[in-house]
């Protein structure tokens, strides 16, 4: 999924049976969440070259995510059941018995005898059995889609969560910039409240004074935690109409929003501010793990 379009997740499962030269072949795709694409493939013996062709069909469809593609093969129910003579194994018996039965000490082998020596008759190895190229690509486009389909489905689900904790995280952040404690007058009377305390303090040189005095003055307010909140929800808001592979961005903005939100919360006039700002911090949290499942 590239730029724009659908938003999608990075979970989802797919699964396809075909047939195709008397094998019944099964490809199954999975996906969960991961920082970059990884690619994970498990092929049975003999299949092993496909793997280069496999991995960039996959890498063409996903950006992100762990996506682990498993190729499982057995006969056909009419081709079940065969079975092979193993002309080695058979030979080496043979050499064996002629000199024996040349002594005259045991008599000339049967046909019957010989097949039922351990080793010469053998069951067809499911392993040996290799899918067509055509069909075997045929079947893994096929699951690629529809696992695009099934993370595209599962995005379409988690969009709408993530708009309404968009819309919680800013209204509790117009919460926070309307407190009363947060208006003017309350400011002016802690600062002056707080000045009173540093003027009482014996030994306190005017330097000093003046360092605590914008020490204080600098913590009196949030007000640019709470205006850089609003321009990240107002990112966020437009990353999601934007579509594509957004989660990245998602999750970097999360993280900007967990910041801003500490220091609300460490710098909050009064409990009831503090209060708000830890429900803030609940939900960005929330958020953070929703965004994770983006692409």
């Amino acid at each position: 999924m590239r730029a724009g379009g659908p938003i999608q997740s990075m979970t989802g499962f797919a699964g396809v049976e075909h047939e195709a030269g008397g094998l019944r072949f099964c490809v199954e795709a999975r996906s969960v969440n991961g920082r970059n694409l990884d690619v994970r493939l498990r092929l049975p013996v003999g299949h092993e070259r496909h793997e280069t062709e496999l991995r960039r069909r996959i890498g063409a469809a996903f950006r992100r995510g762990s996506v682990t593609l498993t190729v499982s093969v057995k006969r056909a129910e009419a081709a079940a059941g065969r079975y092979s003579v193993n002309h080695d194994q058979l030979g080496a018996y043979l050499e064996a018995i002629q000199s024996l039965a040349a002594s005259g000490a045991v008599a000339a082998p049967r046909a019957d005898g010989l097949l039922a020596l351990r080793g010469v008759i053998e069951a067809a190895n499911e392993e040996d059995a290799t899918v067509p190229e055509e069909a075997l690509m045929a079947a893994a486009d096929a699951v690629i889609a529809a696992l695009g389909e099934n993370r595209l489905a599962e995005g379409a689900r988690l969009v709408p969560v993530i708009a309404e904790q968009l819309e919680e995280i800013d209204s509790l952040r117009a919460a926070i910039d309307g407190h009363p404690e947060r208006a003017l007058p309350a400011i002016r009377d802690r600062l002056a409240r707080q000045m009173e305390e540093l003027l009482a303090r014996e030994g306190l040189s005017e330097e000093r004074l003046h360092q605590e005095a914008a020490i204080l003055a600098t913590r009196a307010d949030v007000r640019e935690e709470l205006d850089r909140l609003a321009v990240h929800v107002a990112a966020a808001r437009a990353l999601l109409g934007e579509g594509g592979a957004v989660g990245r961005k998602l999750d970097f903005l999360a993280q900007e929003f967990n910041r801003e939100t500490n220091t609300v919360c460490s710098k909050a006039p009064h409990h009831t501010v503090t209060a708000l700002g830890l429900e803030l911090k609940a939900v960005v949290e929330r958020f953070r793990e929703q965004v994770q499942n983006l692409e």
